[in-house]
């Protein structure tokens, strides 16, 4: 009986089982092939010839050329490029295997052993390039070349290479070569060593040295620069630990400078940035003469050490999570001005840091955050920090809720009432100067503050400078009605306290007529009400012009409101104010000042829910205008929007009051303010406050209008303040016109060399983008009543121009700029002019400070990669050099 011929004979299984059990020959999957001309087969030779746009696919391996030949016989693929009539060499090989590729003139490539052979190799190893003559890759996907070239140069043929006749490369992990010398422009140059290594780590991060910079500086001498290490601890966090080193000037040490940074960063929860820098130095004087301080005559003296802190912390907002969330700025306020090269932080007068972390409780009305923030001034050394900043909030609850019942579009559905709780300790290395804000002369007289420096030696009265208060603040809305159907009619009303835990004492001292002030220690509660309302509406006029001209329609919205508030006497509340230090009215007999019992506040710059004392009784109006016009839009070709809106004024609003309480009834004044903008460049805000009351010979109001003098008028321009901002981009997107030439390709080894479409491409567009933005601030206050024989005092007393942006010159070139002029002091504000060219793979930038104590230069050329951000050559002449 024959064999079932789906058996094989040598009993190795169901032929359609083929592969599984075990491999067959030495290919070990199907290998895939195509040519665009033709395919050549040699049956005999066991050989196959494509010919023209040729690719091979076998497993991870892929193979691209203008010829390939498959010799299955002895398992090698061999690929190489055609020559066309003009001599040039197309389709040239381009091999990938995995993750790593070649560009190469001739491939050999054993698909058996792995090893290959390769000439005229190129291949991208990170963010360098290996071109070698002849390559050899073995079966562990290393890499051996012969009279190789490395570089960052993404051209063919590079602007600059490091040559070494040997090189090894581990992809994904480094370049090794032998002997080596830096070729620019091909021109050999002597800078070279005895061996070369480049990590190339690819997409990951590596560890590594950060190699530094060598100069000079006029007070500290010699100095090795920015030099360190960087650890990769793993893809969520690195550490930069960087340091300077000075030789020292004028037989004094130098000193140093110590730099760590971590940054850190987990996937849909948060990423910051931990900084912080130590510097010591010598104390020297140093002649200060800037925007910062004007007075060329000022010394400030150097601080020995220093330190300086940044911490940044952003959290992925989640719905139901706390939000925990950093932004601190602080150390000495020495530390910018004696070391760092940012011209931000050294211009800044002052920084804020804030820590925080707030939630909102699930299923609840309940919020709370928690704050530590503080405030550093550079100029004058003053830190006031609020450690801690507590707020528990309760949302807006209403009435009927809060019963049970349900809503049934009742008048008092609209009653409901909300909560808020702050709790602050604040605390200052400031002495509070012994002065009170009437004027009332002070036992032993009358001193300034001083600023204390943060240390354990003054620890006591830096906490004796500390002010605790808990202020509780509710707010009942009574909702809002209708009134005689255009009218809006809201009322409300407010309840605050504030708990202190001290509170200030009051003496008159008659022999000496001056008040003694002591602090006195204890449980004090203060509170705070009033209640107001306000009707407004809202008021429209509009021109409609009909046809087809370019101007539709204009609109005027009239938006008056009139508001009324009422809180009642405190001057007469003994928990407030201290009623019994004056025997009787005290007279100044220089300036006549009548000073009163109710000028002693017990809580005086305690913060929180203070009321003002006196009683407010008061109507207040203000009329708000904004005026648009809807115009045809010349840019829709479509139709869709053919109109569009054009606002010509933003807001023309004035605002006054009449308080019944108070002898000058109009106190208030009145404010206005304008804005607008021009052509939507121009931006424009005028602000101004009026009075219509009379002036004594001190520049006090009396109770007579300016419409009883003499010379009657309306009202007396008290300040104004005016603000033009003009930014403008010419960059416009500009259009390909349709008979344009195409663009050229990139300069990507592993696509070829760029056949040059238009040499001159870049010479005949003489559009040259720009932006520019300028700003002018002017501020206005009227002088007063000035006594004979004393000069005028300026009433402009701050008139400047500011102007920064940027000039294009070419597509590889930038110039910016930033600079100013105080027309009341006559100076040029700090001063700064940039530039940068782009060229390629290298690049130029340089920085020109001409005024002020940083005038000076600084102009870097180097490589563009970060991976050889070392090449680089440097000269400059700093505040620390010149």
């Amino acid at each position: 009986m024959p064999r079932d011929t789906s058996v094989a004979v040598s009993g190795t299984g169901d032929s359609v089982r083929v592969g599984v059990g075990g491999r067959k020959g030495d290919i070990e999957t199907t290998v895939k092939y195509k040519a665009k001309d033709s395919i050549r087969f040699e049956i005999q030779n066991r050989i196959a010839d494509l010919y023209r746009e040729s690719s091979i696919n076998y497993g991870d391996m892929s193979l691209d050329a203008a010829r390939i030949t498959i010799d299955y016989s002895k398992n090698i693929i061999t690929a190489e490029g055609q020559a066309d009539s003009t001599g040039r060499v197309q389709g040239r090989p381009y091999f990938k295997n995995g993750a790593e590729a070649y560009q190469a003139g001739r491939i050999a490539y054993n698909i058996k052993t792995k090893r290959g052979r390769i000439t005229d190799a190129v291949t991208q190893q990170g963010e360098g390039y290996v071109h070698a003559e002849v390559v050899k890759k073995n079966e562990l996907n290393e890499i051996f070349g012969r009279n190789g070239r490395y570089t960052t140069c993404n051209l063919e043929h590079p602007h600059f290479y490091i040559n070494a006749t040997k090189m090894k490369v581990i992809p994904g992990q480094k370049v090794v070569t032998g002997p080596f010398n830096l070729s620019i422009g091909d021109i050999p140059t002597p800078l070279g060593f005895l061996f070369g290594y480049f990590p190339t780590p690819g997409k990951t991060r590596a560890s590594g040295l950060i190699f530094p910079t060598f100069g000079q500086a006029a007070d500290r001498g010699f100095f090795l620069r920015n030099g360190g290490f960087y650890w990769a601890a793993n893809e969520y966090i690195g550490v930069r630990v960087t340091g300077d080193i000075y030789s020292g000037a004028l037989e004094q040490w130098g000193g140093f400078n110590v730099t760590t940074e971590l940054s850190y960063r987990k996937r849909y929860a948060y990423d910051g940035r931990l900084g912080f820098d130590y510097a010591e130095r010598p104390s020297q004087p140093l002649l200060r003469s800037d925007a910062v301080n004007t007075n060329p005559n000022t010394i400030t003296r150097f601080t020995p050490r220093t330190f300086w802190l940044n911490w940044s912390h952003t959290p992925v907002a989640r719905p139901g999570g706390g939000r925990f969330s950093a932004n601190v700025r602080t150390g000495n306020p020495e530390y910018n001005f004696q070391n760092s090269l940012n011209e931000r932080n050294y211009l800044t007068p002052a920084f804020n840091s804030t820590i925080s972390y707030a939630k909102q409780i699930r299923n609840s009305p309940v919020n709370y955050n928690i704050t530590a923030s503080q405030d550093l001034n550079t100029q004058t050394g003053t830190i006031n920090a609020t450690l801690p900043d507590v707020s528990v909030g309760v949302a807006r609850q209403y009435l009927y809720e809060l019963l049970g019942l349900s809503s049934q579009g009742k008048w008092y559905e609209q009653l409901a009432a909300a909560y808020t709780f702050t709790g602050q300790s604040r605390f200052s290395n400031t002495e509070a100067a012994r002065t009170l804000t009437n004027g009332v002369p002070l036992l032993g007289g009358t001193t300034t503050g001083r600023t204390l420096p943060i240390s354990l030696n003054n620890l006591s009265p830096l906490l004796r400078n500390n002010q605790l208060s808990l202020n509780h603040r509710f707010d009942i809305a009574l909702g809002s009605y209708p009134v005689l159907k255009h009218l809006n009619f809201t009322p409300s009303v407010s309840y605050g306290e504030s708990w202190y835990l001290k509170r200030l004492d009051y003496t008159y001292v008659e022999a000496a007529r001056a008040v003694r002030i002591d602090t006195l220690r204890g449980f004090n509660r203060v509170y705070n009400a009033s209640a107001g309302a306000s009707l407004q509406t809202n008021i429209y006029g509009t021109i409609v012009r009909k046809g087809t001209r370019k101007i539709q329609a204009i609109r005027h919205r009239l938006s008056p409101s009139l508001n009324y508030s009422y809180s009642p006497d405190f001057t007469k509340n003994e928990n407030l104010y201290d009623l019994n230090v004056l025997p009787a009215e005290l007279i100044d007999p220089t300036t006549g000042k009548v000073y009163l019992n109710r000028d002693f506040s017990r809580f005086q710059g305690f913060g929180g829910n203070i009321p003002s004392g006196i009683e407010v009784n008061q109507i207040s109006f203000a009329v708000q205008n904004q005026i648009e016009m809807k115009v045809r839009n010349s840019n829709d070709t479509t139709g869709t929007e053919p109109f569009k809106k054009v606002s010509l004024i933003d807001g023309l609003d004035f605002s006054s009051g009449y308080n019944f309480a108070d002898t000058l009834h109009m106190r208030q004044g009145l404010a206005g303010s304008l804005r607008t903008q021009v052509a939507q460049k121009l931006n424009v805000i005028v602000s101004s406050a009026f009075s219509f009351y009379q002036r004594d010979t001190l520049g006090r109001d009396i109770n007579k209008y300016l419409w009883q003098q003499a010379n009657p008028r309306l009202a007396r321009l008290n300040n104004a303040s005016v603000n033009l901002t003009y930014q403008f981009d010419s960059s416009q997107k500009r259009r390909q016109p349709a008979n344009a030439a195409p663009l050229a390709p990139n300069n990507n080894p592993a696509l070829g060399s760029p056949v040059p479409i238009d040499p001159y491409a870049d010479y005949v567009d003489f559009t040259i983008p720009w932006t520019l933005s300028a700003s002018a601030n002017a501020f206005y206050q009227s002088p007063g009543p000035v006594p004979r024989g004393q000069p005028m005092p300026r009433a402009w007393s701050a008139v400047s121009l500011n102007l920064n942006g940027q000039l294009k010159l070419t597509d590889k070139m930038r110039v910016g700029y930033s600079t100013g002029y105080d027309f009341i002091s006559k100076q040029v504000s700090f001063t700064s002019l940039d530039f940068y060219r782009d060229l390629h793979c290298w690049q130029i930038s340089g920085n020109w400070w001409p005024f002020g104590q940083r005038q000076g230069f600084n102009v870097t050329i180097g490589a563009k990669s970060s991976l050889l951000q070392d090449l680089k050559l440097n000269r400059n002449r700093t505040f620390l050099n010149r």
